[in-house]
C-alpha cells in the first residue's frame, strides 16, 4: 500500500519546483470524481495552508452518461460539502456541442469542459486551473503524439503547467499530480476510505487513448519492461530540446517575420538561411499566433510548407482553418487573408472615369487633366502617367483585370498577355486582382503603377495630352 504522506511530500516537492501555486492565489480544481482527480483534491486540501493557496471544486457533467454522469455531479458535491470547499457543478450537452462544430467526441469533451473551467475560473478570480493528469497520461499523450507524427512538440507530451486561450481569455493549466502514477491515485484514494467513482467509459476501446493504454503499453512492457521510464526520459529530452528551439524562435521572429493584417510577410532570404529545425518551429510559431491554437495543425502541413520553400513565386498552399501559405519574390506570406497584404485598394466593380475631372471609388481618387503637349508635365511617380488624348479618348473605364487580358507594354513591338506581363514584372500573386488597369473602349491604356500601353504613348505629333494621376484616398 502507498505512503500517502510520501506521496503528499511527492507532490508538494514538485508543485514548489514548476512554481504551480501562487501564493494568496484561489486556484479552480477540476474534480471529475474519479481517482486522480478526487486524490489531487484530497492533497491540494493538504497542502493549501503551507502553500497559501485557497480551492474552488468545480465539476462538469458531460450529459453523456445518464444516471452514471449524475451520480459523478452528486459525489463531487458531497465530498466539496464534507470539506467545506466551494463548488461550481454544470450540466452541458456534450453531444449537441460536437454535432454543431463537427468533432470527434473525445474532442467535444475537451473543449466542452475547458470552456466551463475557464470560464469558472474568470468568475472566481482565479488564473489556474487544476486536473489530475498523472505520469500515465503523460506517457499516454507523447504515445498518442508520436503515432500521429507531431513531431518534437509532441514528444514532450504533458506539461506541468501550460496557458490555454479558453472564450478569448489565458488560463493557465496546472498537473500537480504529474509524476504520480494512476495505480498510485487509486491506492491513495484507498487508504483514506474516498471512494472515487469509475468510468465505465474508460474500458471502451473506441478512443485511440483507451486503446494506447489497454493493448499498446502492455505489449511494449513485453519488449522493455521499464519502458514507461523510457518514454518519461524521451519526453524529458524533447521538451529540452523544445524549449532551445523556442529560444532561438524568439530571438529571431523580428528579424524574419513582420506581422500584417491577420497574416505574416516572412523574409525569404533570411528564412531559408535558418536550419530546418528553427524553420519547422517559427511556421508552427507563426500558425499559432494566427489561429490561437494548433488544435488542426499536424506535422504533415509543415511538411508541406518546408517542401515548398524553394519553388516559383505564386505558389499557394492551403493549410487548416483557412490559413494560406503564399510564396512571393521576396517573401513568404502566412495568413487567413493574405490578399490583404497588398498596398493597392481592393476594386470592388468597373468605374467610368471623369475625363477631365475627378472620380471617386473606395481607396482612391482619379484626376484627370487634359493640357497642351508644349504644357505637359511629366509624370512624377509610378502612379502618374500621361496618354496621347486622341488616342485613348475620353470613355475610359477603371477595372481590375479579366482573363484574356493583353496589351502591349511601353516599349514593345508586340502585344502581351496581361498575366504573363505581371509575372514578369515580379508583381506578388496576392497583388494582381487589385492592380487597376484603364481601359479605352479598345484596349488596356495603363497598368497602373506598371506600364502604359505602347500604342497610348504621347509622341511628337500629339497635339493634346491626357494626363493620369491615381491617389490614395484611405478611408473613403
Amino acid at each position: 500500500m502507498i505512503d500517502t504522506e510520501e506521496l503528499v511530500g511527492q507532490v508538494l516537492r514538485f508543485v514548489q519546483a514548476n512554481s504551480l501555486f501562487p501564493k494568496g492565489e484561489t486556484v479552480v480544481a477540476a474534480v471529475s470524481g474519479g481517482p486522480d482527480s478526487v486524490c489531487m483534491l484530497h492533497v491540494l486540501m493538504a497542502l493549501r495552508q503551507e502553500l497559501s493557496f485557497s480551492i474552488h471544486v468545480a465539476h462538469l457533467d458531460h450529459g453523456l452518461r445518464g444516471a452514471e454522469s449524475a451520480a459523478d455531479a452528486s459525489y463531487v458535491a458531497d465530498l466539496a460539502r464534507k470539506w467545506a470547499l466551494p463548488l461550481t457543478v454544470e450540466r452541458h450537452e456534450v453531444n449537441a456541442y460536437q454535432a454543431t462544430h463537427r468533432l470527434s467526441p473525445e474532442e467535444a469533451a475537451r473543449e466542452v469542459r475547458y470552456r466551463f473551467l475557464g470560464r469558472v475560473a474568470r468568475e472566481v478570480g482565479a488564473d489556474r486551473v487544476a486536473v489530475g493528469h498523472t505520469r500515465d497520461d503523460h506517457i499516454e499523450t507523447a504515445l498518442m503524439h508520436l503515432i500521429r507524427g507531431s513531431g518534437t512538440r509532441g514528444l514532450r507530451g504533458l506539461s506541468p503547467h501550460n496557458q490555454l486561450s479558453i472564450a478569448g481569455s489565458q488560463v493557465t493549466i496546472v498537473r500537480p499530480l504529474l509524476e504520480v502514477t494512476r495505480e498510485e491515485t487509486a491506492d491513495y484514494c484507498h487508504s483514506r476510505s474516498l471512494q472515487p467513482r469509475t468510468d465505465a467509459s474508460n474500458l471502451s476501446l473506441s478512443p485511440l487513448r483507451n486503446r494506447i493504454r489497454q493493448q499498446l503499453i502492455p505489449l511494449l512492457e513485453q519488449y522493455n519492461p521499464r519502458v514507461a521510464e523510457a518514454l518519461c526520459r524521451t519526453a524529458r529530452i524533447a521538451a529540452e530540446d523544445f524549449a532551445f528551439l523556442e529560444t532561438e524562435a524568439n530571438r529571431v521572429w523580428r528579424e524574419v517575420a513582420q506581422e500584417e493584417t491577420n497574416a505574416f510577410s516572412i523574409s525569404k532570404k533570411r528564412f531559408l538561411e535558418l536550419p530546418v529545425a528553427l524553420q519547422r518551429h517559427l511556421l508552427r510559431m507563426a500558425m499559432e499566433k494566427l489561429l490561437g491554437t494548433l488544435k488542426d495543425i499536424e506535422s504533415t502541413h509543415i511538411e508541406k510548407v518546408i517542401q515548398a520553400l524553394d519553388k516559383s513565386a505564386g505558389k499557394r498552399i492551403t493549410l487548416p482553418e483557412g490559413l494560406i501559405f503564399t510564396i512571393e519574390y521576396d517573401r513568404y506570406l502566412l495568413g487567413l487573408e493574405p490578399e490583404s497584404l497588398s498596398p493597392l485598394p481592393a476594386l470592388e466593380e468597373e468605374v467610368a472615369l471623369n475625363v477631365p475631372g475627378e472620380t471617386r471609388l473606395p481607396g482612391w481618387r482619379v484626376l484627370a487633366h487634359v493640357t497642351s503637349r508644349n504644357e505637359m508635365d511629366e509624370a512624377g511617380n509610378e502612379f502618374t502617367a500621361c496618354f496621347d488624348l486622341a488616342k485613348v479618348g475620353q470613355k475610359l473605364m477603371l477595372r481590375q483585370r479579366h482573363p484574356g487580358d493583353r496589351f502591349q507594354p511601353l516599349g514593345m513591338v508586340q502585344p502581351k498577355k496581361l498575366n504573363r506581363f505581371m509575372i514578369d514584372s515580379k508583381i506578388p500573386r496576392s497583388w494582381r486582382g487589385r492592380v487597376p488597369v484603364v481601359c479605352s473602349p479598345q484596349q488596356i491604356v495603363w497598368v497602373v503603377g506598371w506600364r502604359i500601353d505602347e500604342r497610348a504613348r504621347v509622341t511628337d505629333a500629339t497635339t493634346q495630352v491626357l494626363r493620369l494621376e491615381m491617389v490614395g484616398d484611405a478611408g473613403k
